[in-house]
């Protein structure tokens, strides 16, 4: 295992029990030998919404970074989806998407092959400056009427 997947999955790990992490990044960088900057690469790459986390952070002396699961119920964690989507998203995110959908059995491998088809690059053939903003508007569209 990468030293990024073995991060991942200890702080995963400590989100297992309240859905809630501090974490120091310092002790955290000491504690797996490495930089701190790897462990800013694994939460900015790992622990997005995207991927179903908020994290917050406090610079400083006393400083912090504070990540929590998001999917506390379907709705809860479509919503918040929905809200950190934006006016644009490219297939790859919503791929993303759909993939976590799956893992935290929100849709089926039928409907998660029905959202990703409606929104590929290939039905959505458009001029490609308005593409992705479409793709948006069909994919909130989609995720309400799973809420």
């Amino acid at each position: 295992m990468r030293i990024s997947d073995i991060i991942e999955e200890f702080i995963k790990e400590m989100l297992e029990t309240d859905n809630s992490a501090t974490i120091q990044r310092n002790d955290l960088a000491e504690h797996f030998n490495c930089v701190p900057s790897q462990i800013n690469y694994v939460i900015s790459t790992r622990f997005t919404p995207l991927h179903g986390y908020y994290v917050e952070s406090q610079r400083g002396g006393g400083g912090y970074i504070r990540i929590h699961k998001v999917n506390v119920t379907n709705s809860d964690y479509l919503m918040h989806i929905i809200a950190s989507i934006g006016e644009r998203i490219t297939a790859k995110e919503v791929d993303v998407f759909v993939n976590n959908f799956i893992d935290y059995g929100i849709i089926s491998d039928k409907e998660a092959k029905l959202i990703k088809n409606a929104t590929n690059d290939k039905a959505l053939t458009i001029p490609i400056e308005i593409r992705d903003q479409l793709r948006a508007n069909i994919f909130k569209n989609m995720i309400i009427t799973l809420v």
